[in-house]
């Protein structure tokens, strides 16, 4: 399994396929090249562009999108291309074996309406991959290797993103969902997940790839 970290929140997951998780507005369009299968975690325009993911369907017919039923409505275009998934799912996409967990969004206010969210545990047989999308919901029952750590958002703190790593207990984790945060910022929230995630933490650049 080769994972390339793109702008935000996205990843390119390459092993006997290709399977792309939460290609958005703020990440580079060629994470989308060559796809066999797109999953996606919510509907915000971070983690989905509508029109990145309909041209890659158009371009390569036989690419797959996998999401929940509510963030299929934003896809009706490309309707032909998508499976909907639901909490608890397990299923097969690119060669990858995922299973949903979770439902929900993290909450922002009480005043913000709540939005559907699934967070996706992605294995090749040998290693796996947990990305939580906007949410810190954690694979109950699971062995997680790689932990995908969001740094900041509107939702979260640091303590959560803390308590998160902390409670899933992966080999090692990397950080996603650092769009919005500018290299003074982002050092600063480094410090407390390398002092206290007790893992493995890296803050990767943009196209960097791990094996």
């Amino acid at each position: 399994m080769r994972v390339t970290k793109f702008t935000h929140a996205c990843l390119r997951i390459e092993g006997a396929g290709v399977l792309v998780v939460d290609p958005g507005e703020f990440s580079e369009k060629s994470a989308l090249d060559g796809a066999d299968a797109v999953v996606i975690t919510h509907e915000h325009f971070d983690h989905l562009d509508v029109a990145a993911v309909t041209a890659a369907v158009e371009r390569r017919p036989g690419l797959r999108i996998f999401a929940h039923e509510e963030v299929l409505k934003k896809l009706g275009d490309v309707a032909e291309a998508t499976t909907p998934v639901a909490p608890g799912e397990r299923f097969e996409a690119a060669g990858f074996t995922l299973s949903a967990y979770g439902g929900q969004h993290a909450v922002i206010h009480e005043y913000v309406p709540r939005i559907a969210n699934l967070g996706y545990l992605i294995t090749d047989g040998s290693t796996n991959v947990y990305h939580p999308g906007d949410s810190f919901v954690v694979p109950e029952g699971a062995t997680v290797d790689t932990l995908c750590v969001p740094l900041n958002a509107p939702w979260l703190k640091i303590s959560e993103a803390i308590e998160f790593a902390r409670a899933v207990k992966p080999e090692r984790a990397i950080a996603i969902h650092d769009g919005l945060l500018n290299e003074r910022g982002a050092k600063v929230s480094d410090g407390h997940l390398e002092n206290f995630s007790q893992t493995r933490y890296r803050h990767v650049a943009p196209g960097t790839t791990l094996d």
